[in-house]
């Protein structure tokens, strides 16, 4: 009986095209991935890139899934605003040195809009499609431990966790959007974390 053997030619090509559009993202932002661009950096054809991703778009999309760093977990231990304070500090830090997250985020809201082969729908797109779910993953799951546990049941109101969202991480992408060079993230997040305890505690 004969084995069978895969092709690896497609797999390479693809490995060469992510490698290519993630280097132009990191180097250039989104404006750089190009179809051009990337197919001259990864030596591949158009032809060729349109068959591993029908749109620009999903390159690049495919490009922030490699960036985007892991999502800040909370400790298991501690006090309800210990806890807060540790992944909003992190998300702080991960929008002050490597905003790739709010880029990313900047990049699907403003509806990227980037050369597309014929007749491909957009809004159906998989990799924007799997990077608008990764996204929004990575921000509800550090949150969805925190309020899912009894701290937040014995010692909060009732809270939209989008709501909660906004309140905890939008002053930090505020810092990075305005360019204050004097911005002190840590300060900001530790005061979003105690103005929203203080807005949502329940009744003493």
């Amino acid at each position: 009986m004969t084995a069978i053997s895969s092709d690896p030619r497609p797999a390479r090509s693809r490995a060469r095209l992510l490698d290519a559009a993630t280097a132009l993202l990191r180097a250039g932002g989104p404006s750089a991935v190009t179809i051009d661009a990337v197919t001259r950096s990864a030596n591949v054809a158009r032809a060729t890139l349109y068959r591993h991703f029908p749109s620009a778009n999903d390159l690049v999309a495919a490009a922030f899934m490699r960036l985007i760093p892991p999502a800040p977990m909370p400790p298991e231990d501690g006090t309800l605003r210990e806890r807060l304070i540790v992944i909003v500090t992190a998300w702080a830090e991960m929008i002050a040195e490597v905003p790739t997250t709010l880029t990313a985020m900047a990049w699907l809201s403003l509806g990227p809009d980037i050369g597309r082969l014929p007749e491909t729908q957009e809004p159906g797109s998989p990799e924007v499609r799997s990077l608008r779910e990764y996204i929004a993953e990575q921000y509800s799951a550090p949150f969805d431990v925190i309020f899912d546990g009894p701290q937040v049941a014995a010692e909060l109101k009732p809270v939209d966790r989008t709501t909660a969202f906004a309140l905890l991480i939008g002053p930090l992408a505020f810092g990075r959007l305005s360019t204050l060079t004097e911005f002190d993230y840590r300060a900001v997040a530790i005061a979003a974390v105690d103005g929203f305890l203080k807005c949502f505690a329940k009744d003493r």
